[in-house]
């Protein structure tokens, strides 16, 4: 995703084995999805990785100095272009566990409204 007009995404490393059965969907995925994924982000730098005898995976670097890796293991090639497209439109930020449903700056004197109130 875009962040005031650059895209967050640097760089995609793609990590595969070329004897494993784990890494069959994503060998299949680099012979016809990948061609078209660089052609349609020119400003994304894509590299392949091989890995020996490791599960294959999908590891994103952002511009803020963090990543994100996805297990790709035993996925088709559709699924796999699918997750290579979430981490292309991400923005890289950590996600954050909110403590509460109801999130203010601001929080009332009066307290939360529910509906379980009684007067």
């Amino acid at each position: 995703m875009a962040l005031r007009g650059t895209w967050q995404l640097q760089k995609l490393i793609v990590g595969f084995c070329d004897w494993g059965g784990s890494s069959r969907g994503i060998r299949a995925f680099m012979e016809s999805h990948l061609p078209a994924f660089k052609a349609s982000n020119p400003q994304l730098e894509v590299v392949t990785e091989l890995i020996r005898g490791q599960h294959p995976h999908l590891k994103g670097l952002y511009r803020n100095k963090n990543e994100r890796v996805i297990c790709v293991k035993n996925l088709t090639p559709e699924e796999i272009h699918l997750h290579a497209t979430r981490l292309r439109n991400a923005l890289g930020r950590k996600v954050v566990k909110l403590k509460t449903r109801h999130v203010t700056k601001h929080a009332s004197v009066q307290g939360t409204w529910s509906t379980a109130l009684k007067f």
